[in-house]
């Protein structure tokens, strides 16, 4: 697949799992906002609306420039090695997961430079996690398919690509 074509492919995935984020929150104002809980499974999942002034686990409270000014950086990075990356099938799976952690970022800054907080609403009351929203899940769930992929399924050699070291001449 040509690199214009993957970028294209890229790009839609973006804008899919972005929309997906930002029409989920849409519906957390609408449906949660000022109201008791919505509960899912009892003592389990509930949906409940919250405003988030920081970034996971509420760490960096009301810091939105530091948050910003990484959350660029990082999807500057991202971006970079997408389009550093081969257009050989097995990279495939890593477009995916690029794809799905950018939409992350982008429905959460989104939130911040709109807002000035993310809209969170998923709450896992069984073990009392933090409360979350769908741009947090594609961002841990596309951050731990990347790890797994680079610790047991990549070899070495398929990242140097992102290597800044120049080639050695066989």
């Amino acid at each position: 697949m040509n690199k214009k074509k993957l970028f294209l492919i890229d790009c839609s995935l973006i804008i899919l799992f972005l929309v997906l984020d930002q029409f989920t929150k849409f519906l957390a104002v609408q449906k949660l906002m000022n109201k008791p809980a919505f509960v899912i499974i009892k003592n389990v999942l509930e949906l409940d609306y919250l405003e988030n002034r920081g970034v996971a686990f509420g760490m960096f409270q009301n810091q939105k420039v530091v948050i910003l000014l990484s959350t660029i950086v990082l999807l500057a990075v991202i971006g970079f090695i997408m389009y550093k990356m081969p257009s050989g099938s097995k990279y495939n799976i890593l477009h995916f997961v690029f794809s799905a952690i950018i939409a992350g970022g982008l429905g959460n800054m989104i939130d911040r430079l709109r807002l000035d907080y993310v809209i969170d609403f998923i709450s896992f009351v069984l073990i009392d996690f933090p409360i979350f929203n769908v741009a947090d899940c594609f961002i841990v769930c596309g951050t731990f398919v990347l790890f797994f992929i680079i610790i047991f399924v990549m070899k070495e050699e398929d990242l140097d690509f992102i290597s800044f070291k120049h080639s050695k001449e066989k």
